[in-house]
Parts: structure tokens; C-alpha cells; sequence
């Protein structure tokens, strides 16, 4: 385990390469001339205690920390400079301790330059590193160049790790990043579909509902003198549906709420209200017969709510469009793995654009979303004919292929 006190030494260096990495990254050529400052002042002491310092010693060490200047136009250039004149004073001249600017300048190469670039500057390292064993240490020729091996392996290693993490840095911002964007991307896309499901949703409550209304106000009107007591059922069924289609639009209004609600939200509808459904457009004016063939309550919830929802805006649309005297029909067949809803009724449809509305349009969308069709149009004997087949266990049956 790591002490406290290895965890504040930890974070002390951590904290003093931060302010190094913003300081660099700040003052970039005041950093490189700070290195150059030191490299020359440590050789400089270095060759005064050997008693080494010559006029030929003073040029070399200028020289080989001069090029370091160049590493910010290129890391390629920078070791050029210092391999030449690291020959040169090979030559000519006594080892230094500016000699360290070779293993800079391999560092930087190794750091931010080619890979081809820093192969080729390793190699020309450990080729120096044989070099100088030869000339500078005869006696013992293995010794200095394993030593010089290690300082040279050690400054590339250490290019090529902080190299690694700066790409692996680079990639997980990049990747995060992408995370953000696909994150935003999904979140519009689940959005849309919510705002056009609710929008279906609005329009099956809304236009269901309304046109029995206005079918029942008329019947009212007409009824008014002639049969008081029609007209005040009639008027009461209007505030009944009326007070329902709010119930369902405050329900439905409800998901887009921030604060969730202290009470329940009611279920979507099923075939369960079917008859309620039948009820109420009997009541507008228009008698509806059905045939059932099989046990709807089998079916899946969204099924029930897809034949519902076509049901309903099929008869919708015989209040609104269908000439009266009108008399509509619904079959529903139950089968295992197939749905079939048929709605036909026998008033002439006085509005042409039916086929293209929303309403026949959201019915498409609700049949596909469960493998299946939609069919409106006239009927063959008259009057006006929707068909819908449903194929629940279409995606089940397309993953199992």
C-alpha cells in the first residue's frame, strides 16, 4: 500500500509537470532557451572543475547547445545540428557534458518527430555511442558504451511513452467527443419521434372527439323543438365527451411534464373500450354493427392500441366525411401471429383529400410499426373501406431467420 506521504510526493510532482506542461505550452522558446541556458552553465562548471576549459571547449559547448534552439521548426533539424557538431568535436576535441544535447535533441525527435525520423536518430545515437567508447575510453571500450546505450534508450523510451500517452489522450477526447456528439444526436432523435408519436396521439384524441361532438350539437339543434328531451341527451353526451377528450389530454400532456405527477397515469386505451367507442358514434348519429372472431384480450398492448386507434380514426372519418343517411360495420379477426381490422360504412365521402390526411397517414405508421398494412379507399359496394393487417410476431420470426 502507499503511504501518505508517497501520495503527497506523488501529487507534488504531478502538480509541478501541470505547471510545467501550461508553462511550455505558454512560453514555448523561453523553455528551449532555458534548456540551452542550462545544458551550456552545467558544462561549462563541468569542464572548469576538470580543468578543461579551453577556447576550443567554449565553441564546442556553444555549438552543441545552440541547435536546441531549432527544436520548435523542426525536431529533425535540432538533432542534425547537434549530430554535426557532435562529429566535429569527436574529431577534434574532449567529451563535455554538452554532449547531453544529443540525447535532447533524440528525445525530441522521438517525441514529435516521424517515426522514420526517430529510428534513423537511434541508430546514429548508438553509432556515436560506439564512436566515443573507441576514441575517448580505449582502456575500457564495453563500459562507457553500455553506459551510453542505457542514457541513450532511456531519453528514446521516454519520447516514445510520452509520445503513446499524448496519442491515447488524443484518441479518448476524440472518442468522447464523438460520445457527446451521438449522445446529442440520439437525444434530438428520440425527441422527434416522441414529438410525432404524441403529435398522433393529439390528433386521434382531438379529431375523434370533436367530430362527435359536432355530430351531437347538430343533432341537438335539430332536435331542439321538435324533441326537447333527444336534445338535452344530446347536449349531455357533448359535455360527456368533451370531459373525456380533456381526461385524455391531460394524460397525454402529462409525459412532458418535468415534475412527475402524484397521480397514476391512465393506461393507454384497449379493445377493452371498443364498445365504449361504438357507443359514442352510434350516439353521433351513424348505427355501427361488429363482428369479432377470436379473443382480443391476447393480443399485446400496443396492438390492442394500434386497432384501436384505427378503429377509431376510421370512424372519425365516416362522421366527418360520409354522407347521412350513413350505416358503418367493423370485423376484427384474432388469428395467432395476424390481425385484421375492416371498417366500412355506406355514405358517399363528400371529401376527396381523405386518403392524403394525417389521420390515414398516422394509421400507416401505427401498421408498419408492427409488419403490417393499411388499405383505404372506396368500398366495392359504395360507401368507404379501411383494412388493416397486423403481423405482431414480424420482427420475432425476422430475428430468428
Amino acid at each position: 500500500m502507499i503511504d501518505s506521504g508517497d501520495e503527497l510526493g506523488v501529487s507534488w510532482l504531478n502538480q509541478r509537470a501541470q505547471q510545467l506542461a501550461r508553462l511550455s505550452a505558454a512560453h514555448p522558446l523561453l523553455i528551449d532557451l532555458a534548456v540551452c541556458v542550462t545544458v551550456a552553465a552545467a558544462s561549462v562548471v563541468g569542464l572548469s572543475t576538470q580543468r578543461h576549459l579551453t577556447a576550443i571547449a567554449g565553441v564546442f559547448c556553444v555549438a552543441l547547445c545552440a541547435p536546441l534552439l531549432l527544436r520548435r521548426v523542426s525536431p529533425a533539424l535540432c538533432f542534425a545540428g547537434v549530430t554535426i557538431v557532435a562529429l566535429a568535436q569527436w574529431l577534434l576535441a574532449v567529451p563535455q557534458l554538452a554532449d547531453a544535447s544529443v540525447l535532447i535533441a533524440l528525445y525530441w525527435v522521438t517525441l514529435d518527430g516521424s517515426l522514420r525520423a526517430a529510428a534513423l536518430a537511434a541508430t546514429i545515437v548508438e553509432a556515436g555511442a560506439i564512436m566515443a567508447a573507441l576514441r575517448w575510453s580505449p582502456s575500457e571500450p564495453l563500459k562507457i558504451w553500455v553506459g551510453l546505450t542505457g542514457l541513450a534508450t532511456a531519453a528514446g523510451v521516454l519520447g516514445v511513452s510520452i509520445r503513446q500517452r499524448r496519442a491515447l489522450l488524443a484518441s479518448l477526447q476524440e472518442k468522447a467527443a464523438r460520445l457527446e456528439i451521438e449522445r446529442d444526436q440520439e437525444g434530438r432523435l428520440g425527441a422527434a419521434a416522441e414529438r410525432a408519436r404524441i403529435a398522433r396521439e393529439m390528433h386521434d384524441i382531438v379529431a375523434h372527439n370533436l367530430s362527435v361532438m359536432i355530430a351531437l350539437a347538430d343533432g341537438a339543434t335539430y332536435a331542439m323543438d321538435s324533441s326537447p328531451e333527444r336534445a338535452a341527451e344530446a347536449t349531455r353526451r357533448v359535455a360527456a365527451t368533451g370531459r373525456e377528450a380533456l381526461i385524455e389530454m391531460r394524460r397525454l400532456l402529462g409525459v412532458l411534464r418535468d415534475q412527475s405527477s402524484a397521480q397514476p397515469l391512465e393506461p393507454q386505451p384497449s379493445l377493452d373500450r371498443l364498445d365504449e367507442l361504438l357507443a359514442r358514434v352510434h350516439a353521433a348519429g351513424i348505427p355501427v354493427t361488429m363482428d369479432l372472431d377470436g379473443d382480443p384480450h391476447e393480443l399485446a398492448d400496443g396492438v390492442q392500441l394500434t386497432v384501436f386507434r384505427v378503429a377509431q380514426e376510421a370512424l372519425t372519418n365516416t362522421l366527418k366525411h360520409a354522407t347521412r343517411p350513413t350505416r358503418a360495420h367493423l370485423a376484427l379477426s384474432c388469428r395467432p401471429g395476424r390481425v385484421e381490422l375492416e371498417v366500412t360504412d355506406t355514405g358517399a365521402h363528400r371529401s376527396a383529400a381523405t386518403p392524403g390526411g394525417r389521420g390515414l397517414h398516422g394509421m400507416r405508421e401505427r401498421a408498419a410499426s408492427y409488419g403490417g398494412e393499411l388499405e383505404a379507399g372506396p368500398g366495392p359496394r359504395g360507401g368507404w373501406r379501411v383494412h388493416l393487417r397486423l403481423d405482431p410476431d414480424a420482427d420475432f420470426q425476422a430475428l430468428a431467420r
